[in-house]
């Protein structure tokens, strides 16, 4: 009699769970959502930083970034995110982007030998520097530049600004003004005191480093 009625237990339990799996399967299958009572449930207009309906386009539009417009020489500079971070370009770039291979209007006050004159910054030495070993292939045999074996190296010192730094806007952003998604906490912790403002990678790439080649 036990046995029976263990028997029977078991068999509506066995039910009631098929019973259940089979709904939520059901419910899989129609795209229906199975709401948990036990969990409290996230809607979609809560998740992530857009608030606005995430099936159509209509309704939404970016925050407007506004750009500096002031004059060359006269605006605030905002710091360096970090320690030898590419500084942003605190001036209206209106007129002098983008940059082409022939016109890089950048050059006309950020030249060094031009920069003192006009109370600019000027380019920095890293910037005169080819890090690009110049390697020779003929579809058939590859020759390096450099004899690794006799601790040779690529780099070279140039009299024009390296290629690879050609293309100012490929690091330096204009500064811009606009309401943030969200408000960074970061602080920058700078190896020096001018550190918001100057970098030290020139000073550190060209010390004491014998093997420097004049081009």
């Amino acid at each position: 009699m036990k046995f029976a009625k263990l028997t029977l237990a078991l068999s509506i339990g066995a039910a009631i769970l098929i019973t259940g799996c089979s709904t939520a399967a059901d419910k899989a299958v129609k795209n229906e959502p199975v709401v948990n009572v036990h969990k409290k449930q996230v809607t979609e207009s809560s998740l992530g930083l857009r608030k606005t309906n995430l099936y159509t386009e209509n309704t939404t539009a970016a925050q407007k970034t506004e750009y500096g417009k002031d004059a060359p020489g006269t605006s605030q500079r905002f710091k360096r995110a970090y320690q030898n971070a590419p500084p942003m370009i605190p001036h209206n770039t209106e007129g002098l982007l983008p940059i082409t291979i022939n016109n890089n209007a950048c050059l006309g006050c950020h030249e060094p030998s031009v920069a003192p004159f006009v109370k600019s910054t000027p380019i920095p030495q890293s910037h005169f520097i080819d890090f690009r070993p110049k390697h020779k292939y003929d579809g058939k045999t590859f020759v390096k530049a450099i004899d690794n074996m006799k601790n040779e190296t690529s780099i070279k010192k140039l009299d024009v600004i390296a290629g690879a730094r050609f293309n100012c806007t490929q690091c330096h952003a204009p500064q811009s003004n606009g309401n943030l998604a969200v408000e960074s906490t970061f602080e920058a912790n700078y190896t020096r005191k001018d550190g918001s403002s100057h970098s030290t990678w020139s000073e550190v790439i060209l010390d004491d480093l014998d093997t420097l080649k004049e081009k």
